[in-house]
């Protein structure tokens, strides 16, 4: 009960000095956007691999009820479609009420989908549970949602703080992955999704309520820490003056109908969707045919939480390559990782050795997940403003198609041909285009990254 008071004082403690911060009455030894991303990381830790654990899900969930491995599959992919269709709305209510009660929202979705699959006895029951509740309750806190509103606190460590906040994902893949195996092998998984459940309503509900902020004006404040324009103000105008190359695209008071007269709005969602489809195919199969191919099912699992892991160095050093060397470059070394693990995948196969197994899971993670600071950071770059969430929302509806469609399709080709090699070969093909995409929606052109900004 004294932790339990003692933490509670720290949070108000903590609270009223950001609400100080606003009035001006006095401030934090630290810049309130480092509280932000903290707070973000352990949400995301949770509440993304929340839907992660999906893949340790699948295997005890065929085995008790012999279905087809596309049938439960689409699962995944009936979550990310109801994703895709309230992401916009997502957007909207995130410019409206911030993420104090969006991130709520979400955990309590997720909570409910958890515990209600425990009941479930048909394909259909897993799809409105796993499927609606949990995979669609999650993009309220996940890299997605949190995309809505981390941008707004930083301008030149952009990438690096996503990179960051998003590297909680790997932290709490290795911490619950493990765990969450262990407790399906000896306790089942209707209990593992009950404490899962129970985690996320006793962390992440009171966290995000008591301490997340939408943007750094809120507290009055100016992002990156910078806390007063006459202060600052002279210098950091003339670096963003600087990094503008297109002049007239930053002056546009971006609409969604104004975005989506341009080209370079289409390829961006062209490379979105080409990058969750080849992530989620991975992430949703890897389990299930390391096992197929020999490798235990608590050897995969630790593949799986590997990968997260290794994904918090990637997540962070391309989020802060991205802001030294430029998105296009990034995003490139990130979906070559994804290219290079089919390849490992497909290869383990036919010749199986430990040390492709490794470098499957660093090329997955050192260089894969740094995907998502990319995808964070880039359309913020290209179309900030008053109606970017409803903007970025569409494209994310659109990237959540390709979540959809990649664990689907992977799914129905293992059932037509009775093994991955088409789907992996596809997978690579889509990262290629990928990459081509967001070369040509070049956001180079519109606005350098902080390291590409030419000294005076």
């Amino acid at each position: 009960m004294r932790r339990a008071y003692a933490i509670l004082c720290l949070m108000n403690t903590i609270d009223s000095s950001a609400q100080g911060v606003k009035h001006g009455k006095h401030r934090l030894p630290f810049f309130y956007g480092w509280v932000v991303v903290i707070v973000a990381f352990i949400t995301m830790g949770i509440g993304v691999n929340s839907r992660t654990a999906f893949s340790l899900l699948f295997p005890p969930i065929l085995d008790e009820f012999g279905w087809n491995r596309g049938s439960l599959a689409a699962t995944f992919s009936i979550g990310f479609v109801v994703s895709a269709l309230i992401t916009p709305a997502i957007g909207m209510m995130m410019d409206r009420t911030g993420p104090r009660v969006v991130l709520p929202t979400g955990a309590v979705l997720v909570s409910t989908g958890l515990m209600a699959a425990t009941f479930g006895t048909e394909p259909w029951h897993f799809y409105l549970t796993l499927g609606v509740l949990v995979v669609g309750g999650s993009i309220f806190m996940s890299y997605i949602g949190h995309t809505l509103f981390l941008p707004n606190w930083f301008f030149r460590r952009r990438g690096l703080a996503l990179g960051l906040a998003f590297a909680g994902v790997g932290i709490g893949s290795v911490s619950i992955f493990p765990w969450m195996q262990h407790s399906i092998d000896t306790a089942g998984w209707r209990e593992s999704c009950w404490v899962l459940a129970f985690i996320i309503l006793a962390v992440v509900v009171p966290l995000n309520v008591i301490f997340q902020r939408h943007k750094p004006e809120d507290l009055g404040l100016l992002p990156d820490g910078d806390e007063a324009p006459d202060a600052t103000g002279e210098q950091n105008v003339g670096v963003v003056d600087r990094a503008i190359v297109d002049q007239a695209w930053i002056n546009t008071e971006w609409t969604l109908a104004l975005a989506l007269r341009t080209t370079r709005f289409w390829w961006l969602m062209v490379s979105f969707i080409g990058a969750l489809y080849v992530w989620y195919a991975v992430q949703v199969h890897q389990t299930r045919y390391l096992i197929d191919i020999g490798i235990s099912a608590e050897t995969a699992a630790l593949a799986l939480g590997l990968v997260g892991l290794t994904g918090v160095i990637g997540q962070i050093a391309i989020g802060h390559l991205s802001d030294r060397m430029g998105r296009e470059w990034a995003f490139t070394l990130a979906l070559l990782g994804f290219l290079v693990t089919y390849g490992c995948l497909y290869l383990m196969r036919q010749w199986p050795q430990d040390w492709l197994l490794y470098l499957m899971i660093g090329l997955q993670g050192f260089l894969g997940y740094g995907t998502s600071t990319v995808f964070a950071a880039t359309p913020a770059d290209l179309f900030a403003g008053k109606r970017y969430g409803v903007i970025f929302g569409v494209l994310a509806t659109a990237a959540s198609a390709g979540a959809a469609l990649g664990p689907w399709l992977t799914g129905l080709s293992f059932d037509i041909q009775g093994d991955y090699d088409r789907a992996f070969g596809l997978a690579m093909v889509v990262c290629l285009i990928s990459i081509a995409a967001m070369w040509l929606a070049a956001p180079r052109k519109v606005r350098l990254v902080p390291g590409r900004v030419p000294k005076v």
